[in-house]
């Protein structure tokens, strides 16, 4: 365009620096109402979860309704504040649109002024339309991009968020390997709360001997679980130091503490993958042969051998093809294989009938052998044969000792609550 009229190429050269100066100020004006529907959509599809997971209990409290008036009010505004921003575009196309007019008659009324004065030719005039038509083809183009690309952001902004949240638990720069030797563990005047507002542990002591086997007892909120979740640094101490075999946890590697140690949680979660590949989690070398072992003292080989594709079959999303104890005795045929140095059994039998119970307290017992183990129970007819029981309630030790030592205590604690679990009956 230059090359025919300085004129006609300079307003069309301002026309491109406007438009896009006009597209970008839209792209940003409306990335406010992007962010807010991208919230929306993901409240409203968190709405569809929480009833889809919860559907048991929406059947049993005849809530179908309500929750379908909730889940209309959420898709409700998430659909206006998308007409709202349908209509924006609309709106601005319809600028654009215009924009183009307005070329359309600024170049045309200049080029017939250079038509009147011979300085350009109908020629001229068709090549402007070309040049103006191929123009306008790409800049529409290239505003939609400018507006999906801000979309864009606003959908990341969300999984940005989390992306650039640091770890709360990371190694220390130059962390060791954790060295396990006889495995003692102690816990030097911790300290934790949660927020700065709940105290859970105060200047808390205890020592595990190498190889002893305790169990943490108390009411719930006691800080049993706390202590277990500080041990296996899923949460960092307020204040004082965790030690294993004389090293402070937090200046060794995460993977190193976690390699060191075998757990078995109240609620075992399952991979969806076949039996042999769960249980072998414990232990990725291990053979065919030691899963099966394993799986023999766990007392879940006789139920494995009752399915039709036997190791083979697929357990389901966290495992919800096997019932609460068949998952837990897998859990503990995981544990039994891994063969850890320290053992941690968090409720391990809760989900077991006493059948069941009974069966794997002779796994448990062989798996705790020559092992640095802490128990949480609250069936305390799990725990009489530990070494040593303590008993907790606000984060402190109140009584300790072993299991015929607590309940010869009149007014103790332990004895209280054996009594209240046993029928009144002391063993």
């Amino acid at each position: 365009l230059f090359t025919r009229s300085w004129l006609v190429g300079g307003i069309v050269l301002l026309w491109i620096a406007l438009f896009g100066i006009i597209n970008i100020f839209f792209a940003r004006y409306k990335l406010k109402y992007d962010i807010r529907q991208s919230e929306l959509d993901s409240r409203t599809t968190g709405v569809i979860a929480d009833t889809i997971t919860n559907q048991v209990n929406i059947k049993l409290f005849a809530s179908y309704l309500r929750e379908r008036i909730n889940f209309k009010e959420k898709s409700d505004e998430q659909m206006d504040v998308r007409l709202f921003r349908r209509n924006l575009e609309n709106v601005f196309e319809a600028v654009q649109i215009f924009l183009m007019i307005a070329l359309e008659f600024v170049v045309f009324y200049f080029a017939i002024r250079l038509w009147q004065k011979g300085l350009l030719t109908v020629g001229d005039f068709v090549l402007f339309q070309a040049y103006i038509f191929s123009i306008f083809d790409r800049f529409w183009g290239l505003a939609r991009v400018i507006r999906r690309m801000y979309e864009q952001l606003a959908n990341a902004n969300e999984m940005t968020e989390i992306l650039l949240t640091p770890h709360d638990i990371t190694d220390k720069r130059n962390a060791q390997q954790l060295a396990v030797g006889p495995g003692e563990i102690q816990f030097d005047d911790v300290s934790f709360h949660y927020h700065k507002t709940r105290t859970v542990l105060k200047n808390f002591n205890l020592t595990i001997k190498p190889g002893e086997q305790v169990a943490l007892v108390g009411h719930s909120g006691a800080g049993k679980s706390t202590l277990v979740k500080l041990l296996l640094r899923l949460s960092d101490v307020t204040k004082g130091k965790i030690k294993i075999d004389g090293q402070d946890i937090k200046k060794v590697t995460q993977n190193s503490l976690h390699a060191a140690m075998s757990l078995v949680p109240q609620d075992p979660i399952l991979f969806h993958r076949t039996l042999m590949e769960n249980i072998r989690y414990g232990k990725p070398d291990a053979t065919d042969e030691e899963v099966v072992e394993a799986a023999k003292k766990a007392h879940c080989h006789e139920f494995i051998q009752e399915l039709p594709e036997k190791y083979d079959t697929y357990v389901g999303e966290r495992g919800v093809k096997l019932s609460g104890g068949e998952r837990q005795r897998v859990a503990i045929a995981r544990a039994i294989l891994r063969n850890a140095p320290i053992l941690i059994l968090d409720e391990a039998t809760s989900s077991l009938d006493s059948e069941s119970e009974s069966l794997i307290q002779a796994g448990l017992e062989t798996l705790m052998k020559n092992k640095t183990v802490i128990v949480v129970a609250h069936r305390l007819s799990t725990i009489m044969g530990v070494d040593r029981i303590i008993v907790l309630d606000k984060g402190e030790i109140i009584e300790e000792g072993s299991h015929k030592q607590l309940t010869r205590k009149k007014k103790g604690h332990y004895r209280k609550l054996w009594e209240l679990q046993a029928g009144g009956f002391i063993g």
